[in-house]
């Protein structure tokens, strides 16, 4: 539906957003060495051993011998770092790149490491209870994604963010509008998507998690839903505030 590219918020409390950054190197280098077939011969088991399995995940069913490298209750972090393919590599990166900076200048490093994996935690539960098909593998970052997307709209709805609307058309508007969008697009997927491959469930369930955890999580002076925006207006006068336009 859209692209996001970039905000007008700046980071202000961090120099760069490392882990931001960590958790997508590390998303595209198993893509790169272990998927992708690029450099090193791809790993034909890496989506059953490390996706999160339904079935498997409630004991309901056992995997192959030989393809139970990690524990079952392992693949909620372990399917966050594997992809469907390039596109969905891509896309989750975009998002990531996008808004995932500001969400940890917000919250801290540390807390946004705890943050990013238990979105994606959340989207794995969310997932296994709703899937239609309890024998398909899980994989991606999207559900760390729509956790991102929650925490920042709760933060900066009024911040202005260029997108692609249809992947071509560049428009910039409030990020409460993009999201929001967003939201019902995910939502209404998730109630009629029936046995379609994309997990929908997993976005819902991201997104309910980064919206509860960004409360408990955020540091104590910043303010939920750009309410420290006015302040710093009335603080410059008429002066071009750094921040949302």
């Amino acid at each position: 539906m859209f692209v996001p590219l970039l905000d007008d918020a700046p980071v202000r409390r961090i120099r760069q957003p490392w882990v931001n950054y960590a958790f997508m190197a590390a998303c595209i280098l198993v893509y790169v060495f272990v998927q992708s077939g690029w450099i090193l011969p791809a790993h034909p088991g890496a989506v059953v051993s490390f996706g999160l399995i339904p079935s498997v995940l409630f004991s309901e069913a056992v995997l192959p011998e030989g393809y139970a490298v990690v524990p079952a209750w392992a693949t909620l972090i372990t399917s966050q770092f594997l992809h469907g393919g390039l596109l969905h590599l891509v896309g989750n990166m975009l998002f990531l790149r996008a808004f995932g900076d500001n969400v940890e200048d917000d919250l801290g490093h540390l807390r946004y490491i705890a943050f990013l994996l238990l979105c994606g935690v959340g989207a794995g539960l969310a997932h296994a209870l709703g899937a239609a098909n309890a024998d398909a593998p899980l994989v991606g970052a999207s559900g760390v994604v729509a956790g991102v997307i929650a925490a920042y709209v709760m933060l900066h709805p009024q911040v202005k963010v260029w997108v692609l609307v249809f992947y071509r058309f560049p428009v910039r508007l409030r990020a409460f509008w993009i999201i929001g969008a967003w939201v019902v697009f995910q939502a209404g997927n998730a109630l009629l998507a029936g046995h379609e491959q994309v997990a929908w469930w997993a976005h819902v369930g991201g997104f309910l998690t980064g919206a509860v955890l960004v409360v408990a999580l955020k540091r104590p002076e910043v303010k939920l839903f750009d309410r420290d925006l006015a302040a710093r207006i009335e603080r410059r006068g008429d002066e071009t505030v750094e921040g949302p336009a």
